[in-house]
This record gives structure tokens, C-alpha cells and sequence, in this order.
């Protein structure tokens, strides 16, 4: 028969052992050395020879090695104080026919400066994996109170107190405005203010997730779900957030094959990942948030309406900077404090004409554009006062359009004979009109295109075709 042991000569044995890693004793029912190699016994300061024939405990200190021969107990990866230092220990009963005969014992490390090696390198690693976990605990928790929420507006107050009265609740919440008036914030608001504040927060955008890869994000997968798929499986942001909240940003358009998964997992209270054949058990709370008119959406059978009535539980509407433009100054200098720590600046203030001339403009962008905005005026400023000078051109080009207006009514027209203006073909005053349209959201968005889409409220294949078309790079 073939026994692979026995091909290899028996004089090799000896040193294939003393090679191992591992430092190795044996020692029958009793306890007594049998056998102990070179290695430990350099490490011990004795001899194989002085070793050999005596009790375990006699030459080998803190040793429990005559214990697991009589108890038959291994123990495994045990602290092993030797020699004022700490080894990993090994510790089998040898069983043979049934009988037990003894037990064998391996230490890993020969002397302290290895051991010290090794727990260097281990250190690091418990090190880097301590920081990945914080890192990791601080992406899924809120990062903004109720007091970040900038605004004394009747509007924007009521928005804010709805919010801060519901946020107590498990209840569904559904956030309605226009892109960049603050909905994530609301939403990081509403769960710091929750009895979910110490779980997770996670936040998840439905709009930039290609639809294949949505249902994977939200549920997960298991391993060997689809070609790609992470070895050990993935966990889902449902399965992530459980016990905490889930923010669905731009919840208006997820795929509708997808809005019906959703409605299960709410209605349930359970996620199926991909490939699995069993549901997981989860208790999230929804937020939800779009720009879109969901009511539209459901008439033109493209939002389920089921799924509206389950996130249309607590719906609160967070006004447009257009029309609470009596927060502008409050919101900017808010954002300034914010901006100088980027930039390393302090002291900036906005002059009183630049002041007027925000509150003038209609922020379609709201205040993810004046953000955008005042951090442009920074990258200018020389001084600590911005001024109009340093507003990009389209803000500038307000003082036109105002003194325009004032001299109209000051100056006293005479009867004049006017000549009419070239008629041109409708099809190119409206081309012309969309042109200067994506040209003024791209400058808004400082180039971002998606964002861009959002503000014209048009889906971005379409965006990027005009763009085409009109030849905007």
C-alpha cells in the first residue's frame, strides 16, 4: 500500500522538522519527552539529550502539554509565556487504534525577536483594518443636524419643523423639491434626530446606478450569482442599513421592474438577494427623495401607485432658494465659513451689491448652485470682499438687464418709427432658445452635464444628443 511518509528516507526527518516553522515536543500518556527538536531546545537553552526521558513541566515552563495528554482536550492558537516572552501554542492528543497515547505540541515562533516580527507585522494589519472599520462607521453614519439647516423663511420653517415634529416616527418620508434645495441634508437630519441615530445612515442615489446593477446594490448577491460575482457573496444597502435608514435620493427613477422589488422588501419586511434562495429579515426606515412630480409619474403609468401611497406617508415639500430669498445672505455666509476651511481663508464677507444681485438671480441650481458660485468668487478674490466684479458673467450680466429696466422708466420716450425685426423660421428661434438654455445650465453646473440634465429637466441621453447637435463640448 502507499504511504506517502515512507518514500521519504528517514534520515530526512529529522531535518524536514527542525525546518518547520513550528517548534515541536511529544510526550507520552505521562508526560514524558519522547521527543523535542533541535529548534525549541536552542530556544530553551537546553539539549535534545538533556531533554529527552524527563517530565514536560521540568523543561519546558507554564507548559500544559502533560495535561492534554491526560484530558485528551486540544488547545489551539493558546498564549504560551516562555522565557519572558508570549508564543502561540499548539496543543493534539496523538490517538492511535483508538488509544490515546500522548499529545504533540508545536510553538510557532523560535525566539522573542520572531515573535516581535510577527506581531509588528499583524499590528499593522489590525491597524489598517481598525482604520478601514472607522472609516466605513463614519460613511454610514448622518453627517447634519436640524441646526445645519439654514433659513428663517415661513416656508422653508415649516418644512423644517414637519421635519423635526415626524423624525421620532418609523413612518415613510417622502422629500419633494427641486434639485440641490437640500434633501439629502433633511434626510441626514431627520435620522440624527431618530431613535435610529446610532445605526447606519445609508444613502443611495437611484438615478446614477445603471438599472442592471441596481437591484444587486440595494439587495445583494450570492456568490456565484452572475460571472463577476464577489467570492463569499455581497450585502445589499437593505441588508447595510438594517435597524437604521435608507435614503432613496432621486426615487423617481428607478426602473419600474425595480419600483415593484421595493414595494415587496416594504411591504415584507425582507430581502432576497440575487441568486439566494432564502429571505433575510430587515427593519429599515425609508426616506425618499425626488425633483420630479411623482403624481405625473403614476398618471402616466410611469411610477407604481402603490409604491406612492407606501412612501407617500409623510411627504414634506422643501421650498426653492427662488422663493425664499430672504435666507440668501444667511445661507451665503453659512457657506463662506464653510468655503474659507477648504481655502484656508477668513474673514470673507460679500459686499451689499453682491448681496442684492443674488437675491435678484432665480437659482435654478438652488443652493448646490450658489454653492458652486461662491466658491468660483473665492478662487478670484484677492482681497476679503467679494464683489460684483468677481461673480461669474451670467450674474454680472444682471446689472444690465436691471439698469435696463430703471432707465426705461426715467427716461421719457418720443414717438419713433421702428423698423421690425427679421422674421426667422420658428424651428431656428428655438433652436437657438434651447442652445443658450444648455449653455446656461452647463455654466451653472460648471460643466457637469448630469447636473446640467437635471436643472433642464431632461432625461441625459437626450441631453447629450442636443449637445451634439449644437456642438456644445
Amino acid at each position: 500500500m502507499y504511504r506517502g511518509f515512507e518514500n521519504i528516507p528517514y534520515n530526512w526527518h529529522e531535518q524536514i522538522i527542525n525546518l518547520l516553522a513550528e517548534r515541536i515536543v511529544v510526550v507520552d500518556r505521562e508526560g514524558i519527552i519522547l521527543y523535542i527538536n533541535e529548534a525549541y531546545c536552542e530556544f530553551l537553552g537546553t539539549t535534545v539529550e538533556d531533554a529527552i526521558n524527563r517530565p514536560v513541566e521540568e523543561v519546558i515552563e507554564n507548559t500544559r502539554m502533560h495535561i492534554v495528554a491526560n484530558t485528551g482536550q486540544k488547545e489551539l492558537a493558546s498564549l504560551h509565556p516562555i522565557n519572558g516572552s508570549e508564543m502561540i501554542a499548539n496543543r493534539y492528543p496523538l490517538i492511535v487504534d483508538g488509544e490515546r497515547v500522548g499529545a504533540l505540541g508545536t510553538v510557532m515562533f523560535r525566539t522573542p525577536e520572531e515573535w516581535r516580527m510577527y506581531k509588528t507585522k499583524i499590528q499593522r494589519l489590525v491597524e489598517e483594518l481598525k482604520y478601514y472599520k472607522t472609516k466605513v462607521e463614519k460613511e454610514l453614519k448622518s453627517k447634519y443636524q436640524f441646526t445645519d439647516l439654514i433659513g428663517n423663511s415661513p416656508a422653508f420653517l415649516a418644512a423644517k419643523k414637519l421635519a423635526e415634529r415626524i423624525s421620532e416616527s418609523h413612518s415613510s418620508v417622502l422629500l419633494i423639491g427641486e434639485s440641490g434645495t437640500g434633501k439629502e441634508l433633511f434626510a441626514h437630519a431627520i435620522h440624527n434626530n431618530s431613535m435610529r441615530e446610532s445605526m447606519p445612515f445609508v444613502a443611495i442615489n437611484c438615478a446614477s446606478i445603471p438599472e442592471h446593477l441596481l437591484e444587486s446594490e440595494l439587495f445583494g448577491y450570492e456568490e456565484g450569482a452572475f460571472t463577476g460575482a464577489k467570492k463569499g457573496g455581497k450585502k445589499g444597502q437593505f441588508e447595510i442599513a438594517n435597524n437604521g435608514t435608507l435614503f432613496l435620493d432621486e426615487i423617481g427613477d428607478m426602473p419600474l421592474a425595480m419600483q415593484s422589488k421595493l414595494l415587496r422588501v416594504l411591504q415584507e419586511k425582507e430581502v432576497q438577494r440575487v441568486g439566494a434562495q432564502k429571505s433575510i429579515p430587515v427593519d429599515v426606515r425609508i426616506i425618499a427623495a425626488t425633483h420630479r412630480n411623482l403624481e405625473k409619474l403614476v398618471e402616466e403609468g410611469k411610477f407604481r401607485q402603490d409604491l406612492y401611497y407606501r412612501l407617500y406617508v409623510i411627504k414634506i415639500e422643501i421650498p426653492p432658494l427662488r422663493k425664499r430669498r430672504e435666507d440668501i445672505p444667511h445661507i451665503s455666509s453659512n457657506l463662506l465659513k464653510k468655503l474659507e476651511k477648504k481655502f484656508y481663508r477668513k474673514g470673507i464677507e460679500l459686499s451689499p451689491e453682491v448681496k442684492e444681485r443674488l437675491m435678484q438671480h432665480s437659482w435654478p441650481g438652488n443652493i448646490r448652485e450658489l454653492e458652486n458660485v461662491l466658491e468660483r468668487t473665492i478662487n478670484v478674490l484677492d482681497g476679503k470682499t467679494i464683489e460684483v466684479v468677481h461673480l461669474p458673467l451670467y450674474l454680472r450680466d444682471l446689472e444690465t438687464e436691471s439698469t435696463s429696466k430703471n432707465d426705461s422708466q426715467t427716461v421719457s420716450i418720443e414717438p419713433m418709427q421702428f423698423t421690425p425685426a427679421p422674421i426667422a423660421p420658428l424651428k431656428e428661434v428655438l433652436a437657438q432658445a434651447e442652445r443658450k438654455a444648455i449653455l446656461n445650465a452647463l455654466d451653472v453646473t460648471n460643466g457637469n452635464k448630469q447636473e446640467a440634465a437635471k436643472l433642464l429637466e431632461i432625461g441625459k441621453t437626450s441631453f447629450y444628443e442636443k449637445c451634439k447637435t449644437y456642438e456644445i463640448k
